[in-house]
Parts: structure tokens; sequence; C-alpha cells
């Protein structure tokens, strides 16, 4: 279950997390990073599990992981941890 490489946009469906106005995900292999407008990048790793892909920040940040399931066609699922509880949800659509 590998999250396909691309760029993609992320969209805040409940929980706690804010606005995700020009949030962005890029994904390179088993390298990624999420991108907050032109300047602002927290760089990730991906880890594929038996029930989901696990996207784990880098230090200092490492205690953030987004839990990724496929939806639809183009359409990942998620789930926003911090220290391993859940903490809101989030799709991701492929951009182009």
């Amino acid at each position: 279950m590998n999250l396909p490489d691309g760029y993609w946009r992320v969209e805040r469906t409940g929980g706690l997390l804010p606005p995700m106005i020009g949030v962005r995900k890029q994904v390179r292999g088993e390298r990624g990073e999420t991108r907050v407008g032109p300047l602002l990048r927290w760089p990730f790793r991906l880890d594929d599990r038996a029930e989901h892909v696990a996207l784990t920040y880098d230090p200092p940040f490492s205690s953030w992981v987004d839990e990724l399931r496929p939806g639809e066609p183009g359409l990942w699922l998620g789930t926003a941890t911090l220290g391993g509880r859940p903490i809101g949800q989030f799709r991701m659509v492929r951009i182009g």
C-alpha cells in the first residue's frame, strides 16, 4: 500500500486541526515534506504498515504522525496523531 509519488493538496475534514489553506504534501519515494505556503516545510519519512501508510515527521516533530489509508482513486484519507492519539482528520487530493 505505497503512497504514490507526487504533489497532494491537504483538506481538513474534522477534529482539532486548523484550516488547511495552502497546505500541500510532496512525496518522493520513502521521503516527503508537508509545505505551508512557499516557506514552511516539515520533512517526513513514509513507513508502509499493514493497515496504513504512516508519515513520521523528523525531529523535533517526531511525535506527530499522519496515518493514511487509500480512498477513491487520487484520494487518501488521513488521521493526524500526536503522541499516538488522534487529533484530527484530513484528506489528500492529488494535484495534477
